[in-house]
């Protein structure tokens, strides 16, 4: 595994939870931005859009430099990256079960980075 792969997998996970964030706090103030500029309420789809669109294309680099079953369990990191996200962004609520989800996750995904 090669740090040229680290970072590609956390620019595309970071692109694809901040796209989500962006879509999530767009469709939350969907009623109270009724009243605001196009660019106002539109721009926060924008900005998801455009990092998703970002993410697609970082994750097609890395499909073409790995195998599929060795890349997808990385594609676990954006659980944690999410719940973080929504923690600090959308002031959602962080719960103990949650974390033990996110727990399991990283776990498995450990197993499946020390196995290459």
């Amino acid at each position: 595994m090669t740090s040229w792969f680290l970072i590609l997998i956390v620019f595309s996970q970071i692109f694809m939870v901040g796209g989500q964030l962006f879509l999530k706090h767009a469709l939350n103030k969907k009623e109270e931005m009724a009243e605001a500029s196009l660019w106002k309420r539109s721009a926060p789809y924008i900005y998801g859009i455009s990092l998703m669109t970002g993410w697609f294309f970082l994750w097609l680099e890395l499909l073409s430099q790995v195998e599929l079953s060795y890349l997808y369990p990385f594609d676990a990191l954006s659980p944690l990256f999410m719940a973080f996200g929504a923690s600090l962004v959308l002031k959602e609520k962080m719960t103990a079960r949650l974390w033990y989800g996110i727990l399991l996750i990283i776990t498995g995904l450990m197993l499946v980075g020390a196995s290459e």
